[in-house]
């Protein structure tokens, strides 16, 4: 199970007001795209969810437990920026992801652990595509070669919640494409819950089994910073019929909306 439950969460930074009032649950195994304007919030929610950040007000919790306030295996991310670690081979970089999970203060493996981190990093390496380039460092990678690295990192400890912040937004059209191609059978087969935030509506119908808007729907120019966003549209994709509703947590079928 992975159900994520965001109860009246508000993230306030002094006098700027972020985000208000967010109240939805993330079903277990739902892949949930979160859309909206630059500046609206959307980075703050994955860092909130990640543990980065906490809420100024309200509750997220993971199986209805609160979630750690600091990053745990539970929780895998995947940054816009490839997080790979340039001084080690791809092989390398995977291998350390098992290490740093299963001994997180010495980060070491030694003996039948070590060559069992081995084995797993080297099937997880070949399920990305990169099995033709496991002893080659990220220098000598393309953009969407580094970004399959740092997936394949995120996934080596079995996160219940992968989280995507803009994660293609700087790859071609074409590598995109692959990258689609690539994580959504990773998530079926994984089973797990996964969080995207991204500016491309396209990639978020697509990938997505529901998608939300964050935007602020209320603005003062004498505060600018006084109100903050919430969910103006949330649209559960594997409901027939179902049609965006402004200011509700929810879709409706689209016969009661005419």
């Amino acid at each position: 199970m992975s159900t994520i439950t965001v109860e009246n969460v508000w993230a306030e930074f002094g006098d700027q007001i972020v985000i208000e009032n967010l109240d939805f649950e993330v079903k277990s195994g739902a892949f949930l795209s979160v859309v909206g304007p630059s500046g609206c919030g959307k980075s703050t929610f994955l860092r909130m969810v990640l543990g980065q950040d906490r809420p100024s007000r309200g509750r997220l919790l993971l199986d209805g437990k609160p979630l750690p306030d600091e990053p745990d295996a539970d929780r895998g991310v995947v940054f816009q920026r490839y997080s790979v670690f340039p001084h080690l081979t791809v092989l390398g970089n995977v291998v350390l992801a098992y290490e740093l999970g299963q001994s997180r203060f010495l980060g070491k493996l030694f003996g039948a652990a070590k060559r069992r981190a081995k084995e797993r990093a080297e099937e997880l390496i070949v399920a990305v595509g990169l099995g033709a380039h496991r002893d080659k460092h990220p220098s000598a990678l393309s953009g969407g070669m580094q970004q399959r690295l740092a997936i394949a990192q995120a996934l080596a400890k079995d996160p219940k919640v992968l989280l995507l912040d803009e994660p293609f937004g700087a790859l071609d059209p074409g590598t995109r494409a692959q990258m689609h191609a690539l994580i959504k059978p990773l998530w079926e087969q994984a089973g797990m819950t996964v969080i995207m935030v991204t500016h491309d509506l396209k990639e978020a119908f697509n990938l997505g089994t529901r998608v939300v808007a964050f935007d602020k729907v209320r603005h003062d120019p004498q505060a600018p910073g006084r109100y903050g966003a919430r969910v103006t549209y949330d649209l559960d994709l594997t409901r027939e019929g179902a049609v965006p509703v402004l200011g509700f947590a929810r879709p409706i079928p689209l016969m009661a909306a005419q």
